[in-house]
């Protein structure tokens, strides 16, 4: 079924108002939980909220958000996230750093004891729509070994990178640095689908297709050791640098373990430091038109821009609505009224 990106970002929003979050987190965490959806990035959407309910059952979340800023000086910042809502932290510090590029050209700003922050390309988007180069990374429960061991040490630890460009659209990398996100493993695994060969080892550091095994195994890095050394720096950035948990001593957001301890890395760069915004538009509008141009591989009809599949996504869900499944519209429901919401979701919120 289809539902209007409005309609779920109001349940979405009602769900986590009955856990206590204040108004302003309650919208902006029902839109970046819409936002991965209608990008096709189903791990970090709205099936999310589970997750979040879990540990507010558990005792395991501060709602609202308790942020503190713990430093605020020149180019640089530090926040504490409050082991609250991870959306509510890294939107501030990309804020932050936006604010800094402003008056410094350059803008760093790092978050501690935080959670899962989502769709990094969220807060990213946000700086390129400010006409500021954008920068983000986080760590992760451990989920990729050192390079040559089996055991998980480092997680997924993604990164995203976006600019502007003379569209609403900016060219935006999102990626983790391991070959699939591990949330792809846990969807394979509630599918009860294989996973393709070369995404995981499991727990004996043997190649698995079962999602079960990899599980309990360790995820393949990109280009082998080049995304183990990527994992280890951006924990030191994230983790270590920030004061926050690195290595194994980050806790999974998909078991009330204890605070997960998450760290965030956020800079914003400002271009009209280096040169007029315009002109910077118009040298990415002629980089992409060389590199649509350039020579395609046997069999490949067209040359895509890292991002520009989701951001297509997101256009047609904007249109015709975002692609929800049963069991999540069903739990979504489920969740309204435990916390006495009047809303529901049901198909005839099909456009």
């Amino acid at each position: 079924m289809r539902i209007r990106p409005e309609k779920l970002e109001e349940a979405v929003a009602d769900i986590l108002r009955g856990f206590n979050a204040a108004e302003d987190e309650a919208q902006l965490v029902a839109e970046s939980m819409v936002f991965a959806d209608m990008r096709g990035v189903d791990t970090h959407g709205v099936h999310f909220l589970t997750l979040v309910a879990d540990r507010v059952r558990a005792g395991m979340i501060r709602i609202p958000t308790p942020i503190t800023v713990i430093s605020d000086d020149g180019a640089t910042g530090l926040i504490d996230g409050g082991d609250g809502l991870g959306q509510v932290a890294a939107r501030r510090a990309m804020a932050m750093s936006i604010r800094k590029a402003r008056q410094f050209g350059v803008g760093t700003v790092l978050v501690r004891n935080t959670n899962n922050v989502g769709s990094l390309a969220f807060y990213t988007i946000q700086a390129a729509k400010e006409g500021m180069a954008g920068i983000i990374s986080s760590n992760a429960a451990p989920a990729i070994s050192p390079w040559g061991g089996i055991e998980p040490f480092f997680g997924t630890n993604p990164l995203s990178i976006a600019v502007p460009d003379d569209s609403d659209a900016p060219v935006v990398l999102d990626m983790s640095a391991s070959v699939v996100a591990r949330g792809k493993i846990r969807r394979a695994e509630r599918m009860k689908e294989p996973i393709p060969l070369g995404w995981a080892t499991d727990e004996t550091g043997t190649p698995t297709t079962d999602p079960a095994a990899a599980m309990k195994g360790t995820l393949l890095p990109i280009g082998g050791p080049k995304g183990y050394g990527l994992a280890l720096m951006f924990d030191v950035l994230t983790g270590l640098l920030s004061g926050s948990h690195f290595g194994p001593a980050v806790k999974t957001f998909h078991q009330p373990l204890g605070p997960t301890g998450v760290g965030v890395f956020t800079m914003a760069i400002d271009i009209e430091r280096f040169m007029p915004l315009e002109q910077f538009r118009g040298l990415i509008r002629a980089h992409i038109a060389s590199i649509r141009e350039s020579k395609k591989a046997k069999g490949v009809e067209r040359i895509f821009l890292p991002g520009e599949i989701e951001s297509e996504k997101e256009a047609k869900s904007r249109a015709e609505g975002v692609t929800l499944n049963a069991p999540v519209m069903d739990r979504l429901n489920q969740l309204l009224g435990e916390v006495n919401s009047d809303l529901r979701l049901r198909e005839e919120e099909e456009p």
